[in-house]
């Protein structure tokens, strides 16, 4: 939900206040594309018995190359930063309608999000403290360490795009659709560069194609793509999906569009042309499914269970990593079908079923951090917020790229071209968060 939620009201109370020229289809698109983000991590899991009789976790998309296909469909985080481009031109709207500034904007936004993210970070810490103090540092307890926070990565790049969001909208009024297609071009010369012995420069595109998919939210924003009609919506899915087929299939591209272990490139970390045609085609299949679903969400029924679940995604999406090494650290051992199997597949809906049952717990006692709270205008330092909100969207993104493993003993990965370790990942945190502290507010403007 936006900045229109009341903190603290049932779903049914908010689902019956709904303003009635509310974009449902946006919160529905918001809860659709966490939830295939969370069901195809669970998925892609795949626990093995090792020589030692102890579990691994491995990917299995490596295992079972068959299936890479599947993430063209499953691959659904583009539609997530295309709803964050409609979030963030109609969240501009309503803080400059009430006097506010960039600051307000960054602050706002940014908190939103930190809050639920705290939270996580501080229990991950805890537990990487008394695992590194009591020598259980190893083994699954290790992995888990490492990889429960690396999907906040996508909350780094986010963050990211919070600070340029107002820059980005006003080029988008100026310039409009050549915004996209001079993005889409700086990404190919990227990707040319990354193939032809360069291939440092390739993090560029985790900001540029993820920029130009927001881009496209604001084209949503102003109503050009509804406007565009079915005819829009085929355009955009024919051409996406007919470049994907021939980037894949001719081009350097691996037909997966999520990361798998042993390939030499990733369509995804960094994102390639690839994924950015991937994301063109599934934004078409959004609008062409558009109608309907909100022919859908008219119905009461659903259109409560819908604000529920928005109030839960962000800590869903959070913890169910955190869900699965739970189950995984449970039932380990039961870990015996070789995964594509059919004894692999016949598990599966009670691994997804424990995985969703106690990201359920997880998501009770936490939820609490991520309820919204009303923007309060201020006289704040546009440059204190935008330096606030790039040492946040750093930190962010380091503590997800060195994660909490071997936490005592100084681990450290590279962000960007520099070092970076799990204590100075968060402190980069604590300290943006600070400088985006809100100034006391002007009285009775809320």
């Amino acid at each position: 939900m936006t900045s229109t939620t009341v903190s603290g009201a049932a779903p049914g109370t908010l689902a019956a206040a709904t303003p009635p020229g509310r974009d449902r289809y946006v919160d529905l698109l918001r809860v659709a594309s966490l939830g295939v983000v969370i069901a195809g991590h669970w998925l892609m899991a795949a626990p093995v018995l090792g020589p030692d009789g102890g579990t691994r976790v491995t990917n299995v998309l490596a295992l079972v190359p068959q299936l890479r296909p599947m993430t063209w469909l499953l691959q659904v985080m583009p539609v997530f930063f295309l709803v964050g481009g409609f979030a963030h031109a109609t969240a501009l709207a309503s803080i400059r309608r009430r006097g506010g500034g960039y600051a307000d904007f960054a602050r706002s936004r940014t908190a939103r999000l930190l809050r639920p993210a705290a939270a996580f970070l501080a229990v991950w810490l805890v537990l990487a403290l008394g695992a590194g103090l009591t020598g259980q540092d190893d083994g699954l307890a290790r992995v888990a360490l490492r990889t429960a926070v690396q999907p906040l990565w996508f909350l780094g790049v986010y963050l990211a795009l919070v600070a340029l969001a107002p820059a980005m909208w006003r080029l988008h009024r100026r310039f409009g659709a050549l915004v996209p297609v001079a993005l889409l071009a700086v990404a190919a010369g990227v990707d040319v560069l990354r193939f032809t012995g360069h291939p440092r420069v390739a993090v560029l595109n985790l900001l540029v194609i993820w920029a130009g998919v927001h881009q496209l939210g604001f084209f949503y924003a102003d109503g050009t793509l509804q406007r565009g009609g079915r005819r829009l919506a085929l355009l955009l899915a024919g051409a996406g999906l007919g470049a994907v087929l021939l980037l894949t299939g001719v081009g350097p591209y691996p037909v997966s569009m999520v990361g798998v272990p042993g390939e030499a490139v990733s369509n995804m970390s960094p994102p390639t042309v690839a994924l950015a045609a991937h994301a063109v085609w599934l934004i078409g299949l959004v609008l062409l499914l558009r109608e309907p679903a909100l022919r859908l969400l008219a119905r009461a029924r659903v259109w409560r269970a819908v604000v529920a679940a928005n109030g839960l995604a962000m800590t869903a999406f959070l913890w169910h990593l955190t869900a699965a090494f739970v189950v995984l650290a449970a039932f380990g051992g039961l870990a015996v079908a070789a995964p594509g199997s059919v004894g692999w597949w016949l598990t599966r809906p009670l691994w997804l079923g424990a995985a969703a049952l106690v990201t359920a717990v997880l998501v009770a006692a936490f939820r609490r951090f991520d309820e919204p709270r009303p923007t309060v205008i201020t006289a704040g330092s546009p440059v204190r917020a935008a330096v606030g909100a790039t040492l946040c969207t750093l930190g962010v993104l380091g503590i997800s790229t060195v994660g909490f493993g071997a936490l005592l003993a100084g681990h450290s990965a590279t962000l960007l071209v520099v070092p970076v370790t799990a204590p100075a990942a968060l402190a980069l945190i604590a300290l943006g968060a600070g400088l985006l502290r809100a100034a006391p507010p002007h009285p009775g403007r809320r």
